[in-house]
């Protein structure tokens, strides 16, 4: 691997000026040259005669320059080239803009190859800008037609023609040097092509199929080393804390309801891995209102029943004091005593709490990050549950109840991780690659269906309406905008219908003005937490009856009383987002209801707000929101860790993801640490993978 670390400067014809726009694309070494993939190709090895080209096609003619190409200067700035061009079939008009050359380049009665976009009005058929070469050039590997032609994404200063004269260099310069990463027993048994031959043809194909063959090469290839950097992670698990798997019925007899299938089946996952003697890492996945919280409380019944304590910590005090309340209630009739603290938590309370944890008199804690406060010393502590992880650091996580925070010498708890965001099962096997899945495919019996529906701003009146009739019967509503204050965009940012984009403050101002007999709170996340939180209080005591939001109430809010989501310009949230924000309804006795607003007449919000209505599915939703956005959008940023795949796309390359990690567990089952000699070249592309994704990790 060593030689294709080096610099880009030492291939052939790259100098400092075309270093440094290579750097702009993240370009540094000579395996990042041959790994820059064509962002798309153009296929120009078929020559069509002009007169069967219809309006609008790109193609490639072959045709004779019918006169001397005229060179005028419209005004300062504009050049034009002007000649005809004709074949058997038809005579093509040509246009060359600022390309003042062109006119040297061409010689009438002289035939060239030309590809471009083909205007067609009437019998009259026009070129512009189309690139040309003579035919009296065979087709080679750095053609512009005759051939199947990559088009690469580019940094300014470096056109397209240099681009592949620089990777056409590169791959030259490493002829017969590339390691072949896959096993061959893998790469055969999969039907993949040899590595050179397939950094080849993804740069250079001969044809479309040799094209799929390299793609699928390397679509393998990419899952393949992700797999194995993410499998490595879960091979260098410590030894665990035994707790042994008692019988649950009393548990159970406790409950006023009984678990779903679901449910005990990811307590059963939990529990045998708990009792395993490895650590367990587990992430179990529900739907809103799928009864995550219940599967936790099993898990923490069981460390209770061993004599450990357990930890659970929350992205935020509300979701920290709503667990402490639901957790106590299902625990303490069972003799568990449970402690909250977090970031408001008085200094005298907290004092009081950290001796108890240290004195091994709590057996769980509930809290917010200020768990991972400095001098916290749990003791006898066997499990760490977080709930909706991604809104912690990986690294915060990982640091969860491990080093000065547990007993000196005892193995690392056992980690659990929940999460209410639907994450489609590709993306999961990618982002949380070091966990163990389980997933709360059922909801538990009366879980309110929410109706959901679509509707332009012009329903604004009925809506109001709507919410007062809502508010009369003694129901709560939520309502929730894209923006917070009227300052976040620059400018006055409008819908697609042209009206003014209100903020949250602005509309709240609105509706108190509109409906002046109705209690209406704002929160959103530019506000300080002490304020955010008062206003939460007021909603979930009965205080307001309409609270107007930014999506910071997005997730874990749980008021039963609510009827009612409305969402403005819903096109600007995506689907799981959507998702997220209806289960904030329908979670009481109360019939509930969605509203989607858009005035959005864009396909793809159409098709988005139509799967909102059809649907309460909430993996089907993150299935269709994956598709429809792709996984870069998915979850709006680059913070979950989520690695960019340069040609396997996580959206349609399912199949191939499980092939590929059912084909990497099995390397690892064998050499756990590829240490075999010939492994020693894949073995150094996953540490520079593992590198890469530390370092978006944390």
């Amino acid at each position: 691997m060593e030689p294709f670390r080096k610099d880009i400067r030492s291939v052939k014809g790259i100098g400092e000026k075309r270093a440094q726009a290579l750097n702009k694309l993240g370009v540094f070494s000579l395996l990042d040259l041959i790994s820059y993939f064509p962002r798309r190709y153009e296929d120009r090895s078929s020559v069509k005669p002009a007169a069967l080209v219809q309006d609008g096609e790109s193609v490639c003619i072959s045709a004779v320059v019918a006169d001397e190409p005229r060179l005028s200067r419209i005004r300062r700035g504009l050049d034009v080239v002007r000649f005809r061009i004709y074949d058997d079939s038809a005579e093509v008009s040509v246009t060359y803009f600022n390309q003042p050359y062109v006119r040297n380049q061409l010689q009438r009665g002289s035939s060239y190859r030309f590809f471009g976009r083909m205007e067609v009005k009437g019998s009259r058929r026009s070129l512009t800008n189309p690139v040309f070469e003579s035919e009296e050039l065979p087709a080679g590997r750095m053609s512009v037609t005759g051939r199947i032609v990559p088009v690469y994404r580019l940094s300014s200063g470096l056109p397209q023609r240099a681009l592949r004269q620089s990777i056409r260099q590169g791959l030259d310069s490493c002829r017969g040097q590339i390691p072949e990463l896959l096993p061959e027993s893998i790469r055969t048994g999969y039907g993949l092509m040899a590595a050179e031959d397939a950094y080849e043809n993804i740069h250079f194909p001969q044809d479309l199929p040799t094209l799929d063959q390299a793609r699928k090469r390397f679509v393998f290839e990419e899952l393949f080393l992700l797999s194995c950097a993410l499998g490595s992670r879960r091979k260098a698990d410590h030894a665990g804390i035994v707790v042994p798997k008692p019988d649950f019925t009393p548990f159970f007899e406790s409950l006023p309801f009984s678990p779903t299938g679901a449910q005990r089946r990811a307590m059963e996952e939990a529990a045998s891995d708990m009792a395993s003697g490895r650590q367990m890492s587990r992430l179990l996945q529900g739907d809103v209102g799928s009864g995550k919280t219940l599967v936790a409380a099993a898990l923490i019944w069981q460390c209770f029943q061993a004599g450990y304590a357990a930890a659970f910590m929350a992205p935020t005090e509300i979701l920290a004091e709503q667990h402490f309340r639901t957790l106590s209630g299902i625990l303490g009739v069972l003799g568990v005593r449970v402690g909250l603290l977090t970031g408001s938590t008085r200094a005298r309370e907290k004092r009081e709490l950290t001796e108890a944890l240290e004195a091994g008199s709590l057996d769980l804690i509930v809290g917010t990050h200020a768990l991972l406060s400095d001098g916290l010393h749990f003791s006898r502590l066997a499990l760490t549950i977080t709930d909706e992880q991604h809104r912690f650091g990986v690294e915060q996580r990982s640091h969860f109840g491990t080093g000065e925070h547990t007993d000196r010498g005892a193995p690392p708890p056992h980690v659990y991780v929940m999460s209410a965001t639907p994450i489609p099962r590709t993306l999961a096997l990618i982002i949380y690659g070091d966990l163990a899945l389980s997933a709360l495919d059922e909801l538990p019996p009366g879980r309110q269906k929410v109706d959901t529906f679509c509707v332009g701003s012009a329903y604004h009146q009925r809506l109001l309406a709507f919410m007062r009739k809502l508010c009369a019967e003694g129901r709560q509503v939520f309502v929730v905008c894209p923006k917070v204050e009227e300052d976040e965009d620059s400018g006055i940012p409008l819908t697609e219908s042209g009206k003014k984009l209100l903020s949250a403050v602005e509309y709240a101002e609105q509706l108190r003005q509109e409906l002046p007999a109705l209690r209406i709170g704002c929160v959103h996340g530019k506000m300080k937490a002490a304020d955010k939180d008062l206003v939460m209080q007021q909603m979930t005591a009965g205080a307001l009856d309409v609270l107007v939001s930014t999506t910071v109430i997005e997730v874990g809010v749980d008021i039963p009383n609510a009827a009612l989501m409305l969402v403005e310009n819903a096109d600007r949230f995506g689907l799981s987002q959507l998702h997220q924000l209806r289960g904030r309804v329908g979670r009481g006795e109360h019939k509930s209801y969605c509203v989607l607003v858009t005035d959005s007449e864009s396909e793809e919000a159409r098709a988005r707000m139509k799967i909102m209505c059809e649907t309460g599915d909430g993996f089907r939703i993150a299935e269709e929101d994956l598709r429809l956005r792709g996984p870069g959008d998915f979850f709006g940023s680059r913070q979950h860790g989520l690695p960019e795949m340069h040609v396997a796309d996580l959206g349609t390359d399912t199949e191939t993801l499980m092939k590929a990690k059912d084909a990497a567990d099995r390397l690892l089952a064998l050499d756990p640490t590829l240490s075999l000699p010939e492994h020693a070249a894949l073995r150094d592309r996953v540490l520079l993978l593992t590198e890469k994704l530390d370092g978006t990790l944390n």
